[in-house]
């Protein structure tokens, strides 16, 4: 289906991502680009700051699986199996960009490569991850 479906399911019909402020910037098949918008809750050293590492692995699992999404219908079921984050430097306090790119998307799985930078400065990388999502084609469901 239309990306336009997926980006209004993202913003508006998950609660978790509502409650973030989650944001699709862009999406097509295979690929998505979300915007966090960035709040002081993200925090998780106030000495630095830093925003808290689970606040970017969460950005990295929702882009790779909207990426996935994109992949198939928006009537499809994408669930996470495994995923890797390699935390690269401190996401100061700022908006990120995740961008996810799927490498292979098979019957049932789906792999994507996910990249987490400043919004300010697309340069500073400050995360990157790879994750792999089982795909439940909604056409198993009936």
């Amino acid at each position: 289906m239309e990306g336009f479906d997926i980006k209004k399911v993202i913003e508006e019909g998950i609660p978790f991502d509502l409650f973030l402020g989650l944001k699709v910037e862009h999406l097509e098949h295979g690929y998505a680009k979300l915007r966090l918008p960035y709040r002081p809750e993200f925090i998780g050293d106030p000495r630095r700051p830093a925003l808290h590492g689970g606040v970017i692995s969460m950005l990295i699992d929702t882009c790779g699986g909207t990426a996935v999404w994109a992949s198939g219908d928006v009537r499809d079921r994408v669930s996470t199996i495994d995923m890797r984050v390699d935390y690269l430097r401190p996401a100061g306090p700022e908006d990120l960009i995740a961008e996810a790119r799927v490498r292979l998307l098979g019957n049932r799985v789906g792999n994507s490569q996910i990249t987490v930078y400043s919004a300010s400065d697309p340069d500073l990388i400050v995360a990157e991850g790879r994750a792999v999502y089982n795909v439940r084609k909604h056409s198993d469901d009936v």
